[in-house]
């Protein structure tokens, strides 16, 4: 009565669904807007004027920087390089402080 029974393929695999993967949903991808565009629409319409009707931007979008001054190039860091070149600069401003205390 308690022989064991070993299980067909086909009825593992129906049992087995945490292996399988859900696929993803697929989704209709609009133009994304460029940051050209994005500065046009918050000058053009009062709505980004105002956040939550109540407080006025109008101050902060006309001091805001355009895209142009805040792009920088890319570059890679090189952890001994950044590491002496930080340790470096204490270095030179605690020295500078014990100077400043001396005099």
């Amino acid at each position: 009565a308690d022989i064991p029974v070993i299980p067909d393929l086909e009825e593992v695999q129906e049992e087995d669904l945490a292996m399988q993967v859900a696929a993803p949903p697929s989704v209709q991808v609009n133009r994304v807007l460029t940051y050209h565009d994005l500065d046009n629409d918050l000058m053009k319409f009062a709505a980004f004027q105002t956040l939550d009707g109540e407080v006025d931007l109008k101050l902060l979008t006309k001091v805001l920087a355009p895209e142009h001054e805040l792009r920088e190039d890319d570059v890679s860091w090189d952890w001994d390089h950044l590491f002496t070149e930080v340790s470096s600069e204490l270095v030179t401003e605690w020295d500078l402080g014990q100077s400043e205390r001396e005099d």
